[in-house]
């Protein structure tokens, strides 16, 4: 179904829980962002590998791994859930204080989150997705680039992101928020093929 839009229109959460369940979409700043009704195969099996693998890793421990679609609602200060106009859907993500989570998803800024490119939101994932999280204080962001073969890591330091650390998806990639948490990527050799 199609999600008929005003133009100029500042939406919230508040307009978000209204919107039909097959629309799938992301609100940054008050602006919506149509996304694809189903990304390509190569990115689930992306994303699923790392969710599995994170999610492993953490058994038994506080912080929680999470996976798409999930809402994160990111308030600014102590907003109200209907007055927040950010809500996105990131890929993978954890999330260590419980206090976060509630039946509608996740309230405030996850400690590592993780977006696997697709051509349709690169560019939004690169921009508008990172000053964003860097703004509402997410630890450690990934940016995985499976047609390229690349990692791109940005680390909280100081309140801002700086210079991403970048590295090639190959052997293993400790993550650095969260102790004895790695993702293996040979382990996700068979799914980093070309797909045009």
């Amino acid at each position: 179904m199609a999600l008929a839009l005003e133009k100029d229109k500042h939406y919230t959460y508040k307009d978000y829980l209204t919107w039909p369940d097959d629309v799938r979409c992301e609100l940054i700043d008050g602006v919506v962002y149509m996304m694809m009704p189903a990304p390509l195969l190569t990115h689930q099996d992306v994303a699923g590998e790392i969710f599995r693998q994170t999610a492993n890793a953490l058994q038994g421990k506080t912080c929680r791994a999470l996976i798409a679609p999930l809402d994160v609602r990111l308030p600014r200060h102590d907003e109200a859930d209907e007055d927040t106009d950010i809500v996105v859907q990131p890929d993978v993500m954890v999330v260590c204080d419980p206090g976060k989570l509630d039946r509608r998803g996740v309230r405030g800024a996850p400690d590592w989150v993780v977006e696997v490119l697709s051509p349709s939101s690169a560019s939004r994932d690169q921009i508008e997705k990172r000053r964003l999280y860097e703004r509402h204080g997410v630890l450690e962001y990934w940016l995985v680039h499976p047609r390229d073969r690349v990692l791109t890591v940005y680390r909280l330091r100081d309140g801002e992101y700086g210079k991403p650390d970048v590295y090639k998806l190959e052997g293993v990639t400790p993550v650095g928020v969260l102790p004895g948490v790695s993702i293996d990527w040979d382990a996700m050799a068979p799914y980093l093929i070309d797909e045009d």
